[in-house]
């Protein structure tokens, strides 16, 4: 889906942060599938209450270039269902801790 947009979670944009050669990150095969990305609230913090000294700043730096979505009623809803159906198939994702 050429044009399509990721709604790409923590591991992905730490993926990216860890690697020296960016070429090689998910998030850089992601854009390169033609492909956009943004985040969520939620990511975002996770971002933030992980890091540590100077990746603060590099967070920062990167963030102001990202789409942040806002996780509201709709936000729930949408997470709510998408959940029930992963559950049916027995596909559930683990929260994080």
């Amino acid at each position: 889906m050429e044009g399509g947009i990721v709604l790409a979670d923590t591991s992905v944009l730490i993926d990216f942060f860890r690697k020296t050669d960016k070429s090689n990150s998910y998030l850089i095969s992601i854009l390169r599938k033609g492909y956009s990305f943004s985040i969520s609230a939620i990511t975002e913090y996770a971002i933030y209450t992980g890091a540590i000294g100077e990746q603060k700043l590099y967070w920062q730096d990167f963030l102001k270039i990202v789409k942040v979505l806002p996780f509201d009623k709709d936000a729930v809803k949408v997470a709510v269902e998408i959940n029930e159906a992963l559950k049916r198939k027995r596909k559930q994702i683990d929260i994080a801790a």
